[in-house]
């Protein structure tokens, strides 16, 4: 019999963290919020029925510590945590150590994130499973020898890539022989800084490849579907900055669009996948092949388009996945009707090469009207800080085609307002300008070949000492607010609501 959720704690915050409360809002189950001290008066923390601070603000101290926030979920009674994305959201031992607690992860099981966490280990599993794989190596490199051995088998040029983690560190494209065990020792330097683990591989390195995902859905029963492709072409260093779907490169390619999806279901059945995912792959739109890049345990940032298109509520689905309920829909259930794009709003200055950008919201105009959606966790005169992604909201566009879509988006960039720190909302309405983008005809090279080198998003180098001279003071600041504030007589955090209730009931008072 499948369970009733009373209550879910998002271990999560930002826009990702509202966005599980309102669909468990809607069906009709409480929820519970977690934050850093950086985080007190975010929406996601006022926007729950509880609230607990967990930590620091740095992320190690508090949305990255497993046993704060279980020891925090049995403290507050939860059924079931759902992780968002980022953070803790793949890693398999907090899976399991939710399972142990008496708890249910709203996710795949812990067996499914380890067999595609390690990027080699996945490989082999999607070859076992005749999934289409980028040609190159089944493991990890051992040594010099074997780097150049394996090179010189597939062909330069070649990608190495960290088989861990993702966000392109530990990648390197390599083109010449002569180049390659100097960028494998630095992809294997950063591999370890970002994940923990300097294991690399060598793959084919694609020219001018599109980059397409599939969403799947698995329930406890066996029962898996997808839901058709979005778009991640539009991205910076490896970084999607802007997704759509469906796909511009497979409208009229039904076959194309068929068989990936057809190899989405393959891949999530071969690791054993329940709840929602993502099987990314690589179109080469040369020979019309495509191949498995990876899979995204987890929900992923740009699923707001595949909702517009398909209609579903993904989250929801989630829920009741975890609940234990079967798919509420088959695969003949499935279509897509229209087109939707999302643009990442970032605190990021494109004049400075998309630097990050610290401050207070000081002013803010979201755009509205027919089929505009905002995802965002900040509000008017909430602090942008240093401590996380700099992503501040996703605004999602639908239209009944293509052009209208690039058309309302245009529009809704136009509206978009926000003052006191500086976003990529002009870089976005300048991509849908673009001729390329709006022809469909592009690939993962774009912004490099249309952008690069140009003022707007080049850094000076006086820019670059200047942000960072910014950046440091900005955090010499928030640690003076901070130790200001712990010798200051305000109430200290207590079970249910933090302080932050009781300092929005003061500044209410003061008005």
């Amino acid at each position: 019999m499948p369970l009733k959720f009373k209550k879910v704690m998002i271990a999560n915050r930002g826009e990702i963290a509202v966005r599980v409360i309102r669909s468990c809002r809607e069906m009709g189950i409480r929820t519970v919020a977690v934050y850093s001290d950086a985080d007190e008066t975010a929406p996601h923390v006022m926007m729950a029925d509880e609230a607990y601070h967990i930590g620091g603000s740095q992320a190690k101290d508090s949305y990255l510590r497993m046993d704060v926030i279980i020891e925090t979920a049995l403290k507050a009674s939860v059924d079931a945590i759902h992780p968002g994305y980022g953070f803790l959201s793949e890693n398999a031992d907090f899976v399991d150590a939710v399972t142990a607690a008496g708890m249910v992860f709203i996710g795949p099981p812990g067996s499914a994130m380890r067999s595609m966490g390690s990027k080699t280990q996945a490989r082999r599993v999607m070859i076992d499973a005749d999934v289409p794989v980028v040609p190159g190596d089944k493991t990890g490199l051992e040594s010099d020898e074997e780097a150049y051995a394996s090179a010189r088998n597939i062909g330069y040029p070649v990608l190495i890539k960290a088989a861990m983690g993702g966000g392109g560190k530990g990648m390197r494209v390599v083109r010449a022989e002569e180049d390659l065990i100097d960028s494998m020792n630095a992809a294997k330097r950063e591999a370890l800084s970002g994940f923990g683990d300097d294991e690399v591989y060598l793959e084919k390195f694609i020219e001018g490849p599109r980059h397409i995902e599939i969403q799947v859905l698995a329930d406890t029963q066996g029962n898996c579907i997808h839901l058709y492709e979005r778009e991640c072409s539009i991205q910076r260093r490896h970084q999607k900055v802007i997704e759509e779907a469906p796909s511009p490169a497979l409208e009229t390619l039904p076959e194309v669009r068929e068989a990936m999806g057809k190899a989405a279901v393959q891949a999530a059945k071969a690791c054993g996948y329940v709840n929602a995912g993502t099987v990314e792959f690589l179109y080469d739109p040369e020979t019309s092949e495509f191949y498995f890049l990876e899979m995204n345990t987890r929900l992923q940032v740009e699923h707001p388009v595949t909702e517009f298109v398909t209609g579903l509520d993904l989250v929801r689905e989630m829920l009741l996945i975890a609940q234990g309920h079967p798919l509420t829909i088959e695969q003949s259930d499935v279509c897509h009707t229209g087109h939707s794009i999302e643009c990442r709003i970032s605190a990021e200055d494109p004049s400075t090469g998309f630097l990050p950008d610290a401050g207070t919201i000081s002013g803010l105009n979201r755009p509205d009207g027919p089929w505009v959606r905002v995802d965002s966790g900040v509000t008017n005169g909430s602090e942008v800080g240093v401590y996380y992604d700099p992503l501040v909201a996703k605004l999602v566009v639908w239209g009944p085609t293509r052009e209208s879509a690039i058309r309302r988006m245009h529009r809704a960039l136009s509206e978009y307002r926000v003052s006191g720190i500086k976003t990529t909302i002009p870089f976005a309405k300048l991509v849908m300008e673009h001729p390329r983008f709006i022809s469909g005809d592009f690939d993962t090279r774009f912004i490099e070949q249309e952008y690069q080198g140009k003022p707007e998003i080049t850094p000076p180098e006086e820019a670059i000492q200047a942000a960072m001279i910014a950046l440091a003071l900005y955090e010499r600041d928030q640690a003076h607010k901070s130790n200001f504030a712990s010798n200051s007589d305000s109430e200290p955090s207590s079970n249910g609501k933090s302080n932050a209730w009781k300092m929005a009931g003061k500044q209410a008072g003061m008005r």
